[in-house]
């Protein structure tokens, strides 16, 4: 038997060409699976996907239009013949939805809520099914821990990742008899390769002050606990929005 826990398994993972996504695509590949990396960006997806090696598949898609889920999930079938486990980390990329309430656009409060939470639902509609019917299935979503208390300035974020934690109890619910399991995943504050853009100033450091820890996460951190949640151990885990975050939501 192979050592590897994710041995003949495939997996699609969104906006997986760079940050999270691409750990949580190349620590699943590592573990055994073959992956899908969808992303926006066909050169970035193809470059993560070459990274990754051999077992990686790259995908372009916008994961709020319908058509394009389909296509995409086509390709997998056709490339890997199955799909096992689906990985939901697509969203917006942080930016001019930092704003006070009034200020906050319509068409970006829109975009935010349709990246996150229509982009699962339609890469769940399409692939749950195949899920139910094989008897197997693991469905990572990724939350927050800002899906578990508001702050101000974060609001279409805020209401994203809150929403996210109820699709994942909603189908978990749904399909718990069938074999598939559905979790979520509430990352506290990553020190992502994106920091190195942003900074890390005193802004940072205050972010750092509020984890009882005393520092944040990495990517490989996070891409270790979905990786969990796909492997035989975690397999009576189901519905569950689990925080790692060093503590952070214990302020």
């Amino acid at each position: 038997m192979s050592s590897s826990p994710l041995a003949g398994k495939t997996a699609l993972v969104t906006g997986a060409a760079r940050g999270i996504g691409y750990a949580i695509a190349a620590r699943l590949a590592t573990d055994g699976a073959r992956v899908a990396v969808l992303d926006l960006d066909t050169a970035v997806a193809k470059e993560a996907a070459e990274r990754i090696g051999p077992s990686a598949l790259a995908l372009t898609a916008d994961v709020t239009v319908a058509g394009e889920v389909e296509a995409a999930v086509r390709q997998v079938d056709a490339a890997f013949g199955r799909l096992d486990i689906l990985v939901n980390n697509a969203a917006y990329p942080r930016g001019n939805d930092r704003v006070p309430f009034p200020e906050l656009d319509e068409k970006i409060w829109r975009r935010v809520l349709d990246i996150k939470l229509t982009g699962a639902f339609l890469l769940c509609k399409r692939i749950v099914p195949i899920m139910v019917k094989r008897q197997w299935g693991r469905v990572i979503n990724l939350s927050s821990i800002a899906g578990k208390r508001g702050s101000p300035n974060t609001a279409a974020y805020n209401v994203a990742n809150f929403g996210i934690q109820g699709l994942t109890q909603s189908l978990a619910m749904e399909v718990a008899r069938h074999g598939v399991t559905v979790n979520a995943v509430c990352p506290g504050t990553i020190d992502t390769a994106r920091m190195d853009v942003l900074g890390r100033g005193d802004g940072w450091q205050k972010q750092l002050d509020r984890i009882p820890m005393g520092r944040a996460a990495s990517d490989e951190e996070v891409a270790g606990l979905i990786a969990f949640l796909c492997s035989p151990a975690a397999a009576f885990m189901t519905g569950q929005s689990i925080n790692i975050d060093g503590g952070m939501v214990m302020w």
